[in-house]
């Protein structure tokens, strides 16, 4: 359980951080208007708001997977095994957002949403 809660607070820090890479740089940020700001970004800075966006969706999605989980009793060591994989999917996901690989960053989503959807169906089955 502990690798599922630990992934857990990845997934919640994941759009801070996001957040962080999309301030950082050349430029001043403009916390007075930060909305206006950032619709007018570019290039890496746009595409880490974009991940940010998508971080909190999945968190989302996320928490009622792993809640579906436990109230299915999944076992620990497979519930681990795909919390793991999920955040692993999460992390690659921004690298390949940040690299501009849209491909690879799709494809990288799906397996990062498909491990959520497996933990819904065996908690599921579970009950």
């Amino acid at each position: 359980m502990a690798i599922a809660l630990w992934t857990l607070l990845l997934a919640a820090l994941m759009p801070i951080v996001c957040a962080g890479i999309a301030k950082v740089g050349p430029g001043r940020y403009d916390n007075r208007n930060p909305r206006d700001w950032q619709a007018k970004q570019q290039g890496y800075r746009a595409r880490a708001y974009a991940a940010q966006q998508n971080s909190w969706e999945a968190l989302a999605v996320y928490v009622a997977a792993l809640v579906a989980a436990f109230i299915g009793n999944v076992p620990l060591e497979t519930l681990g095994l795909i919390a793991g994989i999920f955040a692993a999917s999460r992390v690659a996901y921004l690298v390949c957002y940040l690299a501009d690989l849209a491909t690879l960053r799709s494809l990288v989503w799906l397996v990062g949403f498909g491990s959520c959807i497996c933990l819904i169906v065996m908690g599921a089955q579970s009950i």
